[in-house]
């Protein structure tokens, strides 16, 4: 079903460009379907993790409360994309891309089904498990779409909007689908009917993921044929010294990962030590800033760079604070937004009840409509597009914005009144305007700034601005409970409005110091 929106058509003539999938490479098609079927998986999931957490024992969830979910759900979405890093790197040496891919599909597919299976350790393994899937597939997919192309082929930008689509595809669908049969109470009704505990819904949802991600495997093999030489062999260093380096710092990573995780256990289990997702969260916060202040400690440092690379360098050090900052914000969907979903917003439309993990798929539906909207409109503007550090504040202004309006809606849902889903609604159009002012910008900008010697590097600095803002909106919703959602959200927006006003004084310095270095 998946392949079907692929024409069929002859094999391309010898020399000529492939161009079956609506003037596109077949093999596009692929990745194209195995990346909606992946993003099906992880946005499915998503939209029900912090809800299933927070949801009573009675009605199938944990019962955690807030803090704990709310660590554990940044912790867990800022692995997903700080895995990303070595997940590249394994491709890269050792793996190549298109195995990289499948290995990663069937491990978030494993993971997904240990989270259908209703036992606290099952839960936690899948969470381990997509973590690890999802570092290997998600950057090295993208690539492959890139390897597709010939260098001067002009049809690249299209492509990979293309497959940007089929990211936003999935992740409509995914709330929807998982959605209903985790939360609607007419498949609780169904279950019941057929003698099936009805507060195992959780589990279908998670189930549902599994057998998204199970499709997106079956048609990436499939379609494999159609990838030609895309991903298929590592990049093996031709110094044997480098190679056997390469081999020992795997085996090393690996093995201190494994030995970290088995140390834990046994403590915990011995009782030497109290082991919590709390404390595990704190511990992985605390690394994750030594890893960025040491990254950027050391690439500043570094003697090598020339002083027009280096300011390069220093502006993509404020482009990344901004773009954490960002990301933490607007990555409360999955956690605060969904909270107040579900707890404080009337979840009717027309008269008919929708479950509050649906707000999930409205970012996707105005990405679709508005992104051809911004193309448009930076081209249009010619010179007087604004430039990029000026973008990011107006991504930062429009987070703001749309936590601002919460406000309101928080004091009038301060007695127990459930507001309109308008207020969640309108929230979610402007971070998501907020968000193609930044993030496609963000990745133009690092491809632009980057020396040259650093480019992937740089790739690699935005998966981890994006891995400190999920951690950092994980810790905010931790205090969901903690204040009154009027303090919270209004914290949250000064937050952003502070780092946008700060930004903006910082946009005349910046554009100085780069037209000077030409």
């Amino acid at each position: 079903m998946a392949t079907a929106a692929a024409p069929s058509a002859a094999p391309p003539v010898a020399g000529a460009p492939d161009t079956r999938f609506f003037g596109h490479p077949r093999g596009l098609a692929t990745l194209f379907f195995t990346e909606l079927w992946e993003r099906f998986s992880y946005y499915g999931m998503r939209a029900l993790l912090i809800l299933f957490m927070t949801a009573p024992l009675a009605a199938g969830g944990l019962e955690f409360d807030t803090a704990k979910a709310g660590v554990i759900y940044g912790t867990y979405t800022a692995l997903v994309y700080l895995t990303a890093l070595p997940g590249g790197w394994i491709a890269d040496r050792f793996l190549g891309q298109r195995r990289a891919t499948l290995y990663g599909g069937v491990v978030i597919m494993l993971g997904h089904i240990c989270l259908a299976v209703p036992s606290l350790v099952s839960f936690y393994l899948g969470l381990l498990c997509i973590v690890v899937g999802t570092g290997l597939l998600k950057p090295n997919i993208s690539t492959m779409v890139g390897q597709l192309y010939g260098a001067d082929d002009g049809r690249r930008d299209a492509g990979f909007s293309i497959f940007y689509m089929g990211i936003n595809l999935g992740a409509f669908l995914s709330p929807l689908v998982c959605g209903w049969l985790a939360q609607s109470p007419q498949f609780r009704g169904i279950l019941a009917t057929l003698h099936v505990r009805p507060e195992s819904s959780w589990h279908w949802g998670f189930a549902a993921a599994a057998v998204g991600m199970f499709l997106g495997i079956v048609q990436y093999l499939a379609g494999w044929k159609h990838l030609g030489d895309a991903g298929m062999h590592p990049v093996v260093p031709d110094d044997p010294a480098e190679q056997a380096r390469n081999r020992r710092r795997l085996r090393l990573g690996l093995l201190g990962t494994l030995g970290l995780a088995a140390a834990i256990a046994i403590l915990g289990k011995t009782g030497v030590m109290h082991v919590t997702p709390e404390g595990l969260g704190d511990a992985f916060g605390l690394v994750l800033v030594a890893i960025t202040v040491l990254f950027f400690a050391g690439l500043l440092g570094s003697s090598s760079w020339t002083p027009a690379e280096r300011k390069r360098l220093i502006t993509i050090g404020v482009l990344f604070v901004a773009s954490a900052i960002f990301w933490s914000v607007f990555e409360q969907a999955g956690s605060t937004l969904n909270l107040f979903a579900d707890r404080s917003s009337d979840n009717r439309f027309l008269g008919m009840a929708f479950p509050a993990s649906w707000y999930q798929s409205l970012n996707a539906i105005f990405i679709v409509l508005l992104a051809p909207v911004f193309a448009w409109l930076w081209v249009r503007l010619g010179k007087r597009d604004p430039s990029s550090p000026v973008k990011f504040v107006f991504g930062l202004l429009f987070v703001a914005a749309g936590f601002a309006i919460l406000i309101v809606a928080a004091k009038l849902a301060a007695d127990g009144v459930k507001v309109s889903p308008l207020w969640l609604t309108a929230t979610y159009l402007l971070h998501t305007i907020g968000e193609l002012c930044l993030s496609p910008v963000g990745l133009s900008a690092m491809t632009k700034l980057a020396p040259a010697r650093v480019a992937g590097l740089m790739m690699g600095v935005w998966f981890l601005a994006t891995s400190v803002g999920n951690y950092l909106g994980g810790r905010v919703a931790s205090l969901y409970e903690a204040f009154s959602l009027p303090s919270l959200f209004g914290a949250v927006t000064l937050f952003a409005l502070g780092a946008a006003v700060l930004l903006a004084l910082l946009v005349k310095p910046i554009d100085r110091m780069l037209r000077s270095e030409k």
